[in-house]
């Protein structure tokens, strides 16, 4: 059997019947009436033919034996790591965790919410700050959203600039470079030799340790700027905070950094955790995601994402932030990383480390060589005057890479694996002999070194042994709802399979041990495997060239509206400056065009969900040479085909402006329509939503962007390229994210899905996921009315069930809905999005008809349920879906006072016997949480089943 074959839910028969259902007698007479003629691809995608899976792994096998795992001393923001075995194995390639999506519906979620509160504290316990949120994309991307927060916050400053600190990285400097220019932010770069920049100051960013490893007193400084009225952050080494004054106790602000020393890969780049930390009061202007504490409806502990009002996709044009991924797998990774070896433990790495570099530097310093810095962490800086290439060679030789910093100076970053043997052998290759000790004029000095204790909670004392740590882990994915257990049918999320043998390439060591910045030709599979993909993309799609580093959906967005402003100031069309955006589009669509320092103005929808012509018209009169372009989401986000989508693209190519496709929706139409070619200038894909990369509780995404020829030149640059001031050179685009291929260590998913799936296997995935959704809607549509649909009563991967006539006769809302279905044991659609009442819903092309059918069971049992509500025969707050969900902590009491069942409230459907999951907590307070925020681990007590 072929991939595909395994890929895809419904079998022969299944299809056959749900084709009967829908009154047509193939695939392809579905997909003829449901695809406008005018877009139809008429051609095969020009991919080659699909392998087995068994061929597959041997081929990426094969680029992956092409690359070379030297012992990876270069530093520069990426740092040797080991990932323990158990949390490899208990999360990185489990399912249960790796396969859940982002925790919007609490109830279902408490165990990935858990583990992102343990994050939280991580940070918020090494920071010194009181509040941190549930992870970020990269480290230069959290600077950035730092310098604009803190923008957004200082109400103190007017008329004032920011100072950067040249002794960030370049990546950072040149990634917050492009935020700033975007939004008009003015900044310097200095390196504070000479204290303070006079003037008025919004706020300064300062390096902790600086990005050439030495360790400054920057204490001073952030007294001075604090007397100025400026807000400070601190780019801190998470690890280095074990030993070194924390952020919070120096005075800062905000905290940011990234993860990627706490028990994650190299993974080429990406993915990664950054964290950010602020002090209490700043939370509401905190970006990305917030785990909060509240209580269920028994007064249980219970965990949400907090402050939600904050989420761009309700702000709009009004966000500061387009936040929508975080890194959710990789930051439960981290803080599952600190729970195991707890405080004494990664103090204990962090001084190895830190006695390891101090050796190295004795021992060089001792053959004759300059060290730059007596006072570092884990990086020294070897001065060879004229012979850095030489030192990096030699190094090479002895299969360790170091980082050139310039023709005189060399950079060693001492990491967690990094013994005697390794450390022995490069010192050797440079001249010297490695000490038993090192020399105590290298350390950190007293004035720096940590006092206070920390991580003190008992979650980080509790799961030392492996056995403990395995159990808790196990606990934590039996709370969750994710893939592995049921079908999760968002709307415009695409929650399909996450193969098990398109994910077993990405923890290989060829790939994730390779580094960045490593030599090109240890990195020779990696770049043959991201050119091939990148190819395939662009056959896909219908574009001219495609970028890999967006690493989020909305960072893809970001990037295709930098490029299209770009372009239109390249040819003096300075003035436009106003995106035009459906009402009914994403709301980060908005948020992007935002930071992208673009206005919007909002093009109404018709009764049908499509776009209003007219009033497209009419904005176009309105706005005229002022127009940069139009965003779009195809099939719309009311998941329709819109007949008139090449209309649309001709109307604002006339008025001169470019269009974006959102490629959220590409999932409905691989094979069948490009949107390169029906009028897209371009468009940002979702590696994580069409090309099968797992969502991970919420992230890692990948966003990579696809252009027209015009557009190539602005592209995202390559950060490592910069210099110390963060410029690229002359030509070149500034970057979005800290590695030129983003999240490169998720791509050899995607290279094997396509690889596996072939042109005729990527066009079943798009008619199967129509085929689906248009089952379910048809369905379903006589008790839950699909509320858009395109000729014949169609739609496209996702419809959208209206609740609000229901709501109208009972009370009963779709949020009671959601809830009620995890009583079957079901992940809710996706609530109130587009349409305020009702339910999106989109099945996938991975679900089998017996899900399908258990889905539709579940809705039409819920709508009698909802009925008798109606009807006055149950009062609404004593109904069976006013208390959903049930626990069994409630179904199992010796006391019952409810008008229903316990049967009804357990097993509302005898299949449920068979499989039968109980949410872990009641229905959560959401407000009541938001009103008496918390965002730390509640106390070990307030578990005790015995004290309750």
């Amino acid at each position: 059997m072929s991939f595909i074959d395994r890929h895809l839910g419904p079998r022969s028969a299944d299809a056959e019947q749900m084709l009967s259902t829908l009154g047509y007698d193939s695939l392809g007479a579905l997909m003829d009436a449901v695809v406008p003629e005018q877009i139809r691809l008429r051609a095969d995608l020009p991919l080659p033919e699909p392998l087995t899976e068994q061929d597959a792994l041997a081929k990426i096998a094969g680029y992956a034996a092409k690359n070379k795992v030297y012992a990876q001393m270069i530093g520069a923001g990426y740092y040797d790591a080991v990932t323990p075995a158990v949390l490899r194995r208990n999360i990185l390639e489990n399912p249960g965790f790796y396969t859940s999506y982002t925790p919007y519906q609490a109830e279902i979620s408490q165990g990935r919410l858990e583990a992102l509160l343990n994050f939280q504290n991580t940070v918020m316990e090494l920071t010194g700050l009181e509040i941190a949120n549930a992870s970020l994309l990269d480290e230069a991307t959290a600077v950035a959203e730092a310098v604009v927060m803190m923008h957004r916050a200082n109400r103190k400053v007017k008329n004032g600039f920011f100072a950067i600190d040249s002794r960030c990285l370049p990546q950072v400097i040149s990634v917050v470079r492009g935020r700033a220019q975007m939004l008009d932010i003015p900044f310097v770069i200095t390196d504070f030799s000479d204290g303070l920049p006079e003037g008025d100051l919004y706020g300064v960013v300062f390096a902790y340790p600086a990005q050439d490893g030495q360790l400054r007193d920057i204490e001073p400084l952030i007294k001075a700027a604090k007397e100025r009225k400026a807000l400070v952050t601190v780019v801190a080494d998470l690890l280095a905070l074990t030993l070194l004054k924390s952020p919070g106790e120096l005075g800062a602000d905000v905290a940011v950094g990234n993860t990627q020393r706490f028990g994650l890969p190299f993974f080429f780049g990406g993915p990664h955790a950054a964290y950010m930390a602020v002090h209490k009061g700043m939370e509401r202007t905190l970006p990305g995601r917030l785990v909060g504490v509240s209580q269920d409806s028994s007064g249980k502990p219970a965990y949400r994402l907090a402050l939600q009002t904050r989420e761009q996709h309700i702000r709009r044009e009004k966000a500061t932030s387009n936040i929508c991924t975080a890194q959710a797998l990789l930051a439960i990774v981290a803080g599952a990383y600190a729970m195991y070896h707890g405080p004494e433990g990664l103090r204990a790495i962090a001084e190895r480390l830190h006695t390891n570099a101090a050796r190295v530097a004795t021992a060089l310093q001792k053959a004759g060589y300059g060290i730059v810095h007596k006072n570092f962490f884990d990086t020294v800086v070897v001065e060879a005057p004229g012979a850095a290439d030489e030192l990096v060679a030699k190094a090479l030789d002895a299969g360790v890479n170091i980082r050139r910093f310039d023709a005189n100076r060399v950079g060693i970053s001492v990491g967690e694996s990094h013994g005697d043997a390794v450390l022995g052998r490069l010192v050797k290759a440079l001249g010297g002999e490695l000490p038993a000790e090192a020399d105590p004029a290298f350390g950190i000095p007293d004035a720096l070194l940590r006092t206070d204790d920390y991580m003190q909670h008992p979650i980080f004392h509790k799961y030392r042994s492996e056995t403990e740590m395995m159990r808790y882990l196990r606990r934590l994915s039996d709370k969750d709802l994710a893939l592995d257990r049921t079908m999760i049918p968002l709307g415009s999320c695409t929650m399909k399979l996450n193969a098990a043998a398109e994910m077993e390439p990405i923890s290989w060591p060829e790939f994730a041990g390779v580094h960045p910045l490593a030599p090109a030709d240890q990195a020779q599979g990696w770049h043959e495997l991201i050119r091939e993909l990148s190819d395939w993309l662009v056959a896909i799609t219908g574009y001219d060239a495609v970028s890999l580093q967006p690493n989020s959906g909305a960072s893809g967005e970001y990037a295709g509206l930098r490029a299209i402003r770009s372009y239109h100031e390249a040819n003096g069309d300075h003035q436009r400056n106003t995106v035009l955006i459906p009402l009914s589009a994403h709301g980060t669509n908005a948020a992007s065009a935002a930071l992208a320092g673009l206005k919007v103005a909002g093009v109404a929808t018709a009764s049908d969900g499509s776009i209003d012509v007219e009033d497209l018209k009419a904005k176009i009169e309105k706005y005229g040479d002022a127009i940069a372009g139009i965003m779009i989401t195809y099939p719309s986000t009311h998941g329709v085909f819109e007949e008139q989508v090449a209309q649309v693209c001709e109307l604002v190519h006339a008025a001169g402006g470019q269009v974006y496709v959102d490629g959220a929706n590409l999932n409905a139409q691989m094979g069948f329509a490009q949107p390169g070619k029906f009028g897209g200038d371009v468009s940002h894909l979702n590696l994580h939503k069409t090309f099968s990369i797992p969502h991970g509780g919420g992230g890692p995404g990948v966003g990579p962007l696809a252009v027209r020829e015009h557009l190539v030149k602005y592209l995202p640059g390559d950060a490592y390229t910069a210099d110390a001031e963060g410029n690229l050179p002359e030509g070149a685009a500034l970057p979005i994210a800290q590695a030129f291929f983003g999240s490169a260590g998720v791509l050899p998913i995607s290279w094997m899905y396509i690889a596996m799936s072939g042109a005729e296997g990527l066009k079943s995935s798009s008619a199967y996921a129509v085929l689906n959704a248009n089952y379910v809607a048809k369905k379903l549509n006589d008790k839950f009315p699909v509320l858009y649909t395109g000729p014949g009563g169609l739609v496209g991967h996702e419809c959208i069930l209206d609740v609000r006539e229901l709501t109208d006769r009972s009370h009963v809302t779709a949020e009671d809905v959601c809830k009620r279905l995890m009583d079957f044991g079901f992940h809710a659609p996706t609530l109130a999005f587009p349409v305020p009442g009702t339910l999106m819903m989109e099945p996938t092309e991975s679900e089998s008809k017996e899900e399908l059918d258990r889905f539709i069971e579940a809705m039409e049992t819920i709508y009698d349920e909802i009925l008798e509500v109606a009807d006055g025969k149950v009062a609404l707050e004593d109904s069976v879906l006013r208390n959903a969900p049930h626990t069994v902590e409630v179904v199992s009491a010796d006391e019952w006072d409810r008008p229903y069942t316990r049967t009804q409230a357990a097993y509302p459907v005898k299949s449920l016997r068979l499989n039968k999951y109980f949410t872990p907590v009641g229905r959560i307070d959401g407000a009541g949480g938001d009103r008496h925020f918390v965002c730390e681990c509640p106390p070990m007590e307030a578990f005790d089943l015995e004290a309750q």
